[in-house]
This record gives structure tokens, C-alpha cells and sequence, in this order.
């Protein structure tokens, strides 16, 4: 398919070979972390408070940070439509964390660190100040070893439910360490208090899917099927293939059992080895996603590259049934496979746009990014008018 680039914000970028030394990338920067300081951006998040203000957060990673003992998340606000961001806090004891809205209030929901226990923050002013977790009580939800990105928390048949891995193994190999199970809660619930939140089983890396070249599935979206079910669609690692997949993980109704038929559960999804957000639009009555998928000109390039290394493109998709995905445009590009990424995207629906917060790895005065994954960048994006591409 031939793709045509999208309108972000009101400009059409365009990457060629010849702006390969611009040295600002694109859409509105909203923080930049020096390549050389070997601390790098990671987990984008974004919600939208009532006022209509923009809210974003990322966390830390890299050897420079404190991942593994007690991450940092930096949460920002921008009061103009994603014109300018200032950063509003930083929380100590958050990684991989989703933002999101219930009843008006802002939550922040995800480990304390790298395969961390899983913790639960709520806001009243925006994101400037949280509660602290301490207690079962006030926001300790699962102690353990766990792992997600921020991925969507959709309320559902009177329940909030969210994704969650756990990270426990038994093989203590990235991938293969992942469980996929479902966390959900009632409405009405108190969401700081462990026990209003239900648990499924967790489903465990099996050797023998995929003909034994499945190497783990990991970050999962909760998402309700078109016949009410809902599903845990996963990333799957896959280091053989090109011909990238998802996994789709059934949940029953209550929240406790997860269950996957490895016969039909593998569905080709382009971007399926990174990390992708779902959601569904009402307005168009479909599903949408923002994914890293591999042109044929970089497969042609790199034929045996890892597909998770391709994170240089990313493409507007769709699907009217979780199944079969239509690639619609091509959103952001460009032509370095190895030190350029736009990735982890979240993003959310606003009218007839798409606003993007953008794990970014770019050019940066005097150098480049380390490589295509240890981001240097947290960038905001519009795609305007985003239904056109799917003729909605």
C-alpha cells in the first residue's frame, strides 16, 4: 500500500534522506533528555481533564536511572490544546504507568519499578500532587513482580478493566518471564483499595505456539470485543518473522479466567512485535491503532532484523472486527532504521482528532539518539481529522 502522509497539527511533515541532519523532530517536543546522559524516555501516557487541559507523563530507564530500585515518572500539563507543556510533578515509584480518567479524576495506574509490585495513584488537581501508595488501603494493589506499559484502562459492562502481565516466569528470560492476565474493578468501586479489584489467571509462556518461534507476548490492551466479550490483545515476540502478529487472549465475563486457543489466537497485525494502544470510536463504529508496522523498503533493507527493531514508521490503522486490520496512512517517518523511532504511543480521541504523546528517538544537537529505542524525546502530535483515512 502506498501511504500518504497525515496533516499533524496543521503542517505536513515530510522525512527524506535529505533532512537526515535536522536536528528537532517532529510534532511539539515536550521534554528532551540528552542521548549522553544514558538516561532515556520511556512509557508515554496522555489524558485529557475536564477543563479540556492535556496531560502527559514518562518515566526514566537506562543505566543512568533508577529503574530497578525506584523509578521516576515526570507528569506535565500543557493548558493549550498541546501548544507548550510544563512539567506539573515527578513521583517517585512509577514505571510503565497508564493515565487515566474516572469520574473526573485522574489516576495513574502501573509497577513501582522495573517488574515491580503494582500500584495505584489518583489526583485531584491535574496531576500535581498524588496519593502514596502504602497500603492495600490507600493504592498497593498487587505486591509481586509485574510488568504492562501504559496501556488503556476501558470501563466496560459496569467494570474498568486493564492489562497487566505478571513477570514472575518461571523462566526469568525477557518474554518468556510473562504472564498474560486481566485486572478489573467495578465502577463504583474504590479504586485505592486492593480489594475491590478482581484478578484473572495468568497464562504463561508455552514453547510450542507459533511452532515453537513464539518468544513471549507482553503488554496487553483490554479491549471489548464487538459481541460485548472482552479480550486481552497482546504484542508477541516473534524474532523469525517479518510477518508480524497479536495475540488475542479471551476473558470472561467476571475477571477471573483468561483463556487462548493458539490455533485461532495468532492474528497478523502489522506492528504486532512493538508496543500498540486500541481503542474503539464510536463515531466511526471501528478500532484504531497507531502502529510500528515495516515497509517493504526496509525489508528489503534489513531481511534479517529483529521485527521489534523496526520502530522508524508509524501507521494510522483500523478494523471493523479486532481481526483483520486495514494500514490507512502513514503518520510519521523516517528513512534510519537504527537511531530513529516513534514508538510506546498512547493517544486518545478529541472530536475529530487524534492527540499522540510519542516516545521519540531523534537527532539532537551535536549527536543523535543512542539508538532507535532509548529515546531522547517526549513529543506531542495531532492527526486532524484522523476518520478521513478510513472514509468515516
Amino acid at each position: 500500500m502506498k501511504h500518504r502522509l497525515l496533516s499533524i497539527a496543521l503542517a505536513i511533515i515530510t522525512y527524506t534522506a535529505a533532512h537526515t541532519q535536522d536536528t528537532r523532530p517532529p510534532g511539539t517536543i515536550i521534554t528532551h533528555i540528552p542521548a549522553a546522559t544514558q538516561t532515556y524516555i520511556g512509557s508515554p501516557a496522555i489524558a485529557i481533564l475536564p477543563n479540556g487541559d492535556y496531560v502527559a507523563s514518562h518515566d526514566l530507564f537506562g543505566p543512568s536511572s533508577s529503574e530497578f530500585v525506584q523509578a521516576i515518572t515526570r507528569v506535565y500539563r500543557s493548558k493549550n490544546k498541546g501548544k507548550t507543556w510544563k512539567q506539573v510533578s515527578e513521583i517517585r515509584g512509577a514505571f510503565w504507568s497508564s493515565l487515566f480518567m474516572h469520574k473526573d479524576t485522574l489516576y495513574l495506574l502501573g509497577p513501582d519499578r522495573h517488574h515491580g509490585t503494582v500500584l495505584i495513584r489518583r489526583s485531584v488537581n491535574g496531576g500535581k500532587t498524588w496519593t502514596q501508595p502504602t497500603t492495600k488501603e490507600n493504592g498497593l494493589l498487587l505486591a509481586g513482580q509485574f510488568h504492562c506499559a501504559p496501556m488503556p484502562v476501558v470501563e466496560h459492562n459496569g467494570r474498568l478493566w486493564r492489562a497487566m502481565e505478571t513477570a514472575h516466569g518461571p523462566i526469568l528470560q525477557w518474554g518468556k518471564r510473562y504472564g498474560a492476565m486481566m485486572m478489573s474493578a467495578a465502577v463504583d468501586a474504590d479504586l485505592l483499595k486492593a480489594a475491590s479489584w478482581t484478578v484473572s489467571n495468568s497464562l504463561l509462556y508455552d514453547s510450542s505456539y507459533l511452532s515453537g518461534q513464539f518468544t513471549g507476548w507482553l503488554e496487553g490492551n483490554a479491549v471489548a470485543a464487538p459481541d460485548g466479550s472482552m479480550l486481552d490483545i497482546l504484542r508477541v515476540d516473534d524474532k523469525t518473522s517479518l510477518n508480524e502478529k497479536a495475540a488475542v487472549v479471551k476473558i470472561s465475563a467476571d475477571g477471573k479466567r483468561a483463556s487462548f486457543d493458539p490455533a485461532t489466537g495468532f492474528i497478523p497485525f502489522p506492528g504486532g512485535s512493538k508496543k500498540f494502544v486500541i481503542r474503539f470510536d464510536k463515531t466511526s463504529g471501528r478500532y484504531w491503532t497507531l502502529a510500528n508496522s515495516i515497509p517493504d523498503s526496509f525489508r528489503q533493507q534489513y531481511p534479517k532484523r529483529n521485527p521489534a527493531g523496526f520502530r522508524n514508521t508509524l501507521v494510522l490503522m483500523s478494523s471493523g472486527d479486532l481481526l483483520h486490520w486495514q494500514e490507512h496512512e502513514t503518520v510519521l517517518q523516517h528513512p534510519d532504521v537504527l537511531h530513529h523511532g516513534f514508538q510506546y504511543v498512547d493517544w486518545l480521541i478529541e472530536g475529530n482528532d487524534m492527540i499522540v504523546a510519542c516516545r521519540t528517538a531523534f537527532d539532537e544537537k551535536g549527536g543523535q539518539a543512542h539508538n532507535n529505542h532509548d529515546a531522547n524525546y517526549l513529543t506531542f502530535h495531532r492527526i486532524v481529522n484522523f476518520r478521513e483515512q478510513a472514509g468515516r
